[in-house]
């Protein structure tokens, strides 16, 4: 699918060359193909095409447009995507005060800057800020949207999140507690919101050394992915992975080694051997074999050239409230 949604984007962006570079339609395309390149891992071409539309908008609609901002924070987000952190937050930080500038502190586009600055701070590494800022999302979408409003349910669970990468096992076991039991209430046991609360959920358990709940959840997680979404989809891939990882911890190295290698074979077709999700299962499955004893071949994925060579995981899943289309 990511390789049909860029075939179809290069297509339209040719089309829409027609119309000249700056016509609307061909801003649109770019910004689409932009996209479409970040979602198949070709970070350095969608950030130089997200910088051309950036570019493009401000000089032809101006620096407050919402289609500007749109794109200032597409561009934010391939940063971000490709560990471009500083740059990142600067590009977030902006386009939170022109919008809450513009709109107002307490609109919904105002809260999603937030929401997406946070989400940066916390992939930098600046707890304490991000703690901040999702909790002041949070507060705000709970008084206006409800506290049972899908975009509540998301600041909930990124709150949790990042108090999990805090250490506050305990805080983020509750919240994901709560965002489960909402979203199951609300949206039913199979939606795809109420399997990344039960997968977030899962992650927690197992940082706190829950293992047995933790593969339980992992498990019916990636047995209601793989029956609702397929087989391939990222998210079942991702599933995949973190039940693998819960197998390691809990010293199921077979298992583990099982799914990693389905897992990273699967990954590598469909996204391609160079993208992040295809490298982070490379390195959990060079872990597993280094773990079982199996060091030529832990040795032989790392002749494969990687971003890096550390151990991750695909981990908890977020609420970024990306705007990634026109």
């Amino acid at each position: 699918m990511p390789q049909l949604a860029l075939a179809l984007a290069e297509s339209a962006a040719l089309a829409a060359d027609t119309l000249g570079p700056d016509h609307p339609y061909a801003l649109g395309s770019r910004n689409n193909l932009a996209n479409a390149y970040q979602d198949v891992g070709r970070l350095d071409e969608a950030i130089t095409l997200h910088k051309q539309t950036l570019d493009a908008r401000t000089h032809i609609l101006g620096p407050n447009h919402p289609d500007t901002l749109d794109s200032r924070h597409n561009l934010a987000v391939a940063y971000r995507d490709a560990g471009r952190l500083d740059q990142a937050i600067e590009l977030h930080q902006q386009t939170l005060k022109d919008t809450e500038g513009l709109l107002g502190p307490n609109h919904p586009d105002t809260l999603t800057s937030r929401n997406n600055l946070a989400v940066a701070y916390r992939d930098a590494g600046k707890l304490d800020q991000a703690i901040t800022l999702f909790k002041q999302t949070l507060d705000a979408r709970t008084h206006i949207l409800g506290p049972d409003h899908p975009g509540t349910l998301g600041s909930r669970n990124n709150l949790a999140n990042v108090y999990r990468d805090a250490g506050r096992l305990d805080e983020a076991i509750e919240l994901h507690q709560q965002t489960l039991k909402d979203t199951e209430g609300l949206l039913g046991p199979d939606h795809p919101d109420t399997l990344t609360s039960c997968n977030n959920l899962a992650v927690t358990y197992r940082d706190a050394g829950r293992l047995d709940e933790a593969i339980e959840l992992h498990e019916q997680t990636l047995d209601a992915r793989t029956h609702i979404l397929g087989p391939d989809h990222p998210d079942t891939l991702g599933s995949r992975n973190n039940l693998a990882y819960a197998y390691q911890d809990a010293g199921r190295l077979h298992e583990a080694i099982t799914l990693y290698e389905q897992t990273l074979e699967d990954r590598t077709r469909i996204l391609g051997p160079h993208h992040p999700d295809t490298l982070t299962t490379r390195n959990n499955l060079a872990s597993a074999y280094r773990a079982a004893g199996r060091i030529e071949e832990a040795e032989k994925l790392f002749d494969t050239p990687s971003d890096s060579e550390e151990d991750e995981q695909d981990g908890t899943e977020e609420d970024p409230d990306q705007e990634t289309g026109d």
